[in-house]
């Protein structure tokens, strides 16, 4: 068994072998940030630096600004008009401290904005602003917002069949069909995968290829969810390609994208109905079928009710026909106090047709009055009931 040794001790060696390795050096790194604290006021901030590839994390390194290099932070945002903040890939340079109680840090001195945004962001707006010139009438950008051909098509009452684009035995693609096919409504839909690489050199023409397949079946399908999981910014850079890009803008069926996070949006995202994760996009299918279902029982109810209500109208005008009819029947006249005056078992209406000596019988409430006429006389001012 080797010699013990304090804790402070071994952490003294490993700083002094550290400091003999490192001292003086500075590296320029390129790195994920995550857990962004800015203290303005102390005019510090702490932060871990990542590496990912394939989705994975392969690296994390804590880093701090100090007050001396605060102003990298403060140049970055002035610059590039973004905030400093977790989800940011950049390129900074640094040196290697290490503390005996606060352990292995990077003490960044400087922020290369021209590469962290630049390269990438000046690639994407030159692609954006390519896509309107060269699309017009299907891509067009109105107070900030893209309208494309794509976007504005109108959905399927019903959502049914989808077109999926994932890399095979990916995140994206087990949590999609999860929210698809255990809906709490029992939903069922008929999902057709379209498998491929999203990411990496020659991710967007495989994507576009896929698109293209599912063109020649543009019948079959209601729908198309692109889907992913997220990563780093460099990891979308298929989703900014041209010819991906207006193919969505154009193509003939609705299409949501579930790319990335909440921190990533990519130019395709931006051509289609953009979703953020592959669990939101199955879930607005869910949600369509469900408003549809919605507005069916509600057209059942309102029809219903209509039905009642017409059923209801002619009750009231067969009703109002059965009063009238019985205010005018001959006993309501006699009940009214009136009389129906009959010669030869028919009415008299016309008393032109009545001569002397003509028998007539007077129907009254409650009795028949039989009379012959001795005279008659034609009354030119009425009588005054």
């Amino acid at each position: 068994m080797s010699e013990k040794i304090r804790l402070s001790e071994l952490s003294e060696l490993i700083k002094e072998t550290i400091q003999d390795r490192f001292e003086g050096e500075v590296f320029w790194v390129t790195a994920q940030i995550t857990n962004v604290k800015k203290y303005a006021t102390n005019r510090r901030c702490y932060l871990t630096l990542e590496d990912y590839e394939n989705e994975q994390k392969t690296a994390e390194l804590k880093a701090v600004f100090w007050a001396d290099s605060y102003s990298e932070i403060e140049k970055f945002e002035k610059s590039t008009g973004q905030v400093f903040q977790n989800g940011i890939e950049i390129t900074c340079k640094m040196k290697i401290r290490f503390h005996t109680i606060y352990g292995l840090n990077a003490d960044v001195l400087q922020i290369d904005i021209a590469h962290t945004l630049g390269s990438l962001e000046l690639e994407r707006q030159k692609t954006l602003e390519r896509l309107l010139k060269e699309n017009p009438q299907t891509i067009q950008l109105f107070d900030g917002v893209f309208r494309t051909f794509n976007n504005r098509l109108p959905l399927p009452l019903v959502i049914s069949n989808i077109a999926l684009i994932t890399a095979p035995n990916s995140d994206g693609k087990r949590d999609f069909l999860q929210e698809t096919s255990k809906n709490k409504h029992g939903y069922t839909f008929t999902v057709r995968e379209f498998l491929t690489t999203i990411q990496g050199e020659n991710a967007h023409q495989l994507i576009l290829e896929q698109l293209q397949q599912i063109e020649q079946s543009v019948k079959l399908f209601d729908a198309v969810a692109i889907v992913r999981g997220g990563g780093s910014q460099t990891d979308f850079k298929p989703f900014d390609d041209y010819e991906l890009s207006r193919c969505v803008a154009t193509f003939p069926i609705p299409i949501f994208t579930g790319i990335g996070h909440d921190r990533n949006q990519s130019i395709v995202d931006l051509m289609a109905r953009e979703q953020k994760t592959p669990t939101k996009v199955a879930s607005l299918f869910v949600d369509h079928n469900f408003e549809f279902e919605n507005r069916l029982i509600e057209l059942k109810t309102n029809f219903y009710a209509l039905i009642d209500q017409k059923i209801q109208n002619a009750k009231d005008v067969l009703n109002n026909a059965r009063r009238i009819v019985k205010l005018s029947s001959p006993q309501a006249i006699l009940n009214r106090g009136f009389a129906i005056i009959m010669s030869h078992d028919k009415i008299i209406t016309d008393p032109s047709l009545i001569a002397k000596n003509t028998e007539l019988q007077t129907f009254l409430k409650n009795y028949t009055i039989y009379s012959t006429v001795t005279k008659i006389k034609k009354n030119g001012k009425g009588v005054d009931l």
